[in-house]
């Protein structure tokens, strides 16, 4: 297990070394009503910083645009030393129908405005944030070669895209000589492990570090939340006036996830650690994960997150956890894990085990 910040890893299938825990600025500034100060955003970004961390994590539309502002305000004298890594994809001007979306136009549009907020030259890791079902993939990853050859962006990414369209990019990628994907960012914590059945193994084998977010579940696995909070119901429109409101959206905030959380708590207490570590840590059992995002709103939270460094769960524990949030594989793949099914494939000898990659 990873003991600090600066035990840098390797991000997917490239040369570039970046921290086991990235920084998430989704709540730097106040401008959805529950986030940061700007003098608490600063603190927890140089409390990251100094204990060795270089990967920061932020999108166009978070905080409308000023999360970006303050990360290139706080990163100024330390610009080489950090990977900062934005997104583009989400709307950021309703009514002009070309402000979101996948499209060249808008990724443009988007990089140099997302240039402009973090006063830079340059974007280290560039997302795709959501997949929008209906630009040609041909044109994203030729458009991102295009920003990568110009030199306005170092490495592609993508979040939130089904499996076989991510891979569709990253084998055109390959074949046409075109920057490849070499982070995959995704929905990943105890409460939501469907990613396991293709997501995850997809990008072990094509080179995408995963990068894991909502770890923590919007605070659910953190002990936070109880049964008397899942009458709580927010429409669209507020899911963004409060913190609970967005995590009831997600779904997380469940009979389900709240009995999941029941076990993280006595894991966390067995161990001497709290609930937030246990949860971080378990992540990193997975060793297809780079970094899973830690998105704290104060300092004091930040600091119990990088506690999950120094977590070990002990396997007992570990299948306890795996246990009270394991998830149907399905099919294909429960079928083909038949002793049947294998019997029938392999002659009743045991296959060797393939490395990723293979």
């Amino acid at each position: 297990m990873t003991r600090s910040l600066d035990t840098y890893r390797m991000l997917g299938r490239s040369g570039l070394r970046v921290s086991p825990l990235a920084l998430g600025t989704l709540t730097f500034g106040p401008d959805w009503g529950w986030g940061s100060t700007k003098e608490e955003a600063q603190q927890i970004f140089d409390t990251y910083v100094d204990r060795g961390g270089n990967f920061i994590d932020t999108a166009d539309s978070y905080t409308n645009g000023t999360s970006e502002l303050l990360v290139g305000e706080f990163a100024n004298g330390l610009r080489d030393r950090l990977v900062i890594a934005t997104k583009y994809t989400l709307s950021t001007q309703p009514g002009d129908p070309n402000s979101g979306g996948n499209h060249r136009k808008n990724m443009v549009r988007s990089v140099e405005a997302s240039l402009r907020r973090l006063n830079t030259d340059y974007i280290d890791l560039f997302y795709l944030h959501a997949w929008d079902a209906t630009t040609p993939v041909e044109e994203i990853m030729r458009a991102m070669d295009d920003l990568v050859r110009a030199g306005k962006v170092l490495y592609v990414g993508i979040s939130d895209t089904p499996a076989w369209q991510v891979a569709r990019m990253q084998t055109i990628a390959d074949l046409r000589g075109w920057s490849p994907l070499v982070a995959l960012q995704i929905e990943y914590s105890l409460i939501e492990r469907t990613v396991e059945r293709d997501l995850i193994p997809m990008a072990a084998e094509l080179g995408l570090g995963v990068i894991p977010w909502y770890a923590l579940a919007g605070g659910v696995l953190t002990g936070k939340y109880t049964r008397a909070d899942l009458d709580q119901e927010a429409s669209a429109a507020e899911a963004y006036k409060t913190r609970q409101n967005l995590t009831a959206a997600s779904g997380a905030l469940s009979e389900r996830g709240l009995a999941i959380a029941a076990i993280v708590k006595e894991v966390a207490a067995d161990i001497g650690a709290t609930p937030s570590q246990v949860a971080l840590a378990w992540t990193l059992h997975n060793p297809a994960v780079t970094a899973p995002i830690v998105g704290a709103r104060t300092p004091a939270q930040l600091a119990d997150n990088l506690g999950a460094l120094d977590v070990q769960i002990p396997d007992d524990a570990l299948a306890s956890l795996q246990e009270a949030s394991a998830i149907q594989l399905g099919f294909p793949h429960e079928f083909l894990a038949r002793s049947t099914t294998q019997n029938n494939i392999f002659g009743g000898l045991k296959p060797e085990t393939p490395k990723a990659g293979r």
